[in-house]
C-alpha cells in the first residue's frame, strides 16, 4: 500500500444537526457506543450529557444510552462544537494514490479499490481511514459517506455515497437483499462441499478484551454462498463467495466453521496452514471483494463494477500452480 500523507490544522469546528440511518453493520450496537464512533474525539461524558438532555433522539423519541439500535433507525446527531485537527490538505503523491485506486465515479457514488491494511474509517487508534482520505481529496467528496464496510485486512470494492439520497437508496438495496457482493478467497484444504449456501447465525462475543465472532443459533442470520473456482491439490481451494447478509467477519467465521479457514486469517484461521503459504508469497488475508452489482431504484439502471485480484494475491496463485500439487 502506498503512503497517504495528509496535512492537518487545529481549529474550532461547529457541526450541524444531522440524521444517521442505522445500517446492518451497526444493528445491535448500543446508542452510546454508536455515538462514540460517529462523533470521534467527543468525550464519553459529553456523549451521555447529550443523550440525557434529549438532544440525541432515535426515530424522534428519547431513549437511554443502553438502547440497542435496530437497522433502519434514524438517529438524530446534535450540533457539536469542538477543537479538532481537521484534514485541510493532502499531498500530491497522496492525491495520485487515491486517484489511482478509484474504480468508478459519477455524481452519486464512488467505488474505491481498497487495499488490504487500510481501515475504512478512522478510530480505535487509526487517525485516517479511506473515508477521511477521500473527503480530503476534493470538495465534491466532503460529504461522502461509506455505504458499507470492509474489514481492514480485506481488499477490493468499497462503495461510497456522495449524496445522502444515494446513501438511503443503497441502504434500502442492502436491507432488501437486492445487491450482489462477490468475494474471492483462498481456503485451506480440498473443498468437498460443492456449491453450497451456508445458513448459520453468528454473534459477537468478547474474548480477552477484543470482539470475536462465532456461530451461534441465537445469533443474527448470516447467509454465505460458496462456489469452487480451482482446487490446488489437497492444500488449498480458490472459491468465489456471495453474501446475502453483511455480518462482521461472516465469511471468515463460516469458512472456519466448515473446516476450511481463509488463508492468512490470523484470528479464525489455521496457523500451520498460514505458515505453509508464506513461502508462496502470502503476507496478508486472502480475501478480496472483487465485484458488486445492483439495479438503481426508479431508473432501473444496472450498476456493476469489479476490482482485479491484487498482485500480492495473484502471485500466490501463480506459485501454487507452478509447484507440484499434493
Amino acid at each position: 500500500m502506498g503512503d497517504l500523507m495528509v496535512k492537518t490544522s487545529a481549529g474550532l469546528q461547529s457541526t450541524a444537526a444531522r440524521y444517521e440511518e442505522v445500517d446492518t453493520y451497526s444493528e445491535g450496537q448500543r446508542l452510546d457506543n454508536f455515538l462514540l464512533r460517529t462523533l470521534k474525539g467527543v468525550p464519553r461524558s459529553h456523549i451521555y450529557k447529550l443523550i440525557r438532555s434529549g438532544q440525541v433522539r432515535v426515530n424522534s423519541g428519547r431513549v437511554r444510552a443502553s438502547y440497542r439500535l435496530k437497522e433502519g433507525d434514524q438517529v438524530r446527531v446534535p450540533p457539536i462544537v469542538r477543537n479538532i485537527s481537521s484534514p485541510v490538505d493532502i499531498s500530491t503523491s497522496g492525491i495520485q494514490w487515491l486517484a489511482d485506486h478509484i474504480l468508478y465515479e459519477d455524481s452519486k457514488i464512488l467505488v474505491l479499490n481498497k487495499p488490504a491494511g487500510m481501515a475504512v474509517h478512522g478510530g480505535s487508534g487509526i487517525s485516517l481511514g479511506c473515508i477521511e482520505a477521500l473527503r480530503s481529496l476534493k470538495p465534491s467528496l466532503r460529504k461522502a459517506d461509506l455505504a458499507h464496510r470492509l474489514d481492514r485486512a480485506t481488499s477490493g470494492c468499497l462503495l461510497v455515497a456522495k449524496r445522502r439520497s444515494a446513501l438511503r437508496q443503497i441502504h434500502t438495496l442492502f436491507r432488501d437483499r437486492n445487491t450482489v457482493k462477490r468475494y474471492l478467497a483462498l481456503l485451506k484444504g480440498h473443498w468437498q462441499h460443492g456449491e453450497v449456501e451456508i445458513d448459520l447465525p453468528v454473534t459477537v462475543k468478547r474474548r480477552g478484551g477484543e470482539s470475536h465472532v462465532c456461530v451461534d443459533p441465537a445469533g443474527k442470520e448470516a447467509l454465505t454462498h460458496f462456489r469452487v473456482i480451482e482446487h490446488f491439490g489437497t492444500q488449498a481451494t480458490l472459491v468465489e463467495i456471495l453474501i446475502a447478509t453483511g455480518r462482521t467477519h461472516q465469511i471468515r467465521v463460516h469458512a472456519t466453521h466448515l473446516g476450511h479457514p481463509v488463508a492468512g486469517d490470523d484470528r479464525y484461521g489455521d496457523d500451520v496452514f498460514n505458515a505453509s503459504l508464506v513461502s508462496f508469497g502470502l503476507r496478508r488475508l486472502f480475501l478480496h471483494a472483487h465485484a458488486i452489482e445492483f439495479v438503481w431504484p426508479e431508473s432501473e439502471e444496472v450498476f456493476a463494477v469489479s476490482a482485479p485480484l491484487p498482485k500480492e494475491l495473484s502471485v500466490v496463485l501463480d506459485e501454487l500452480n507452478r509447484r507440484p500439487r499434493g
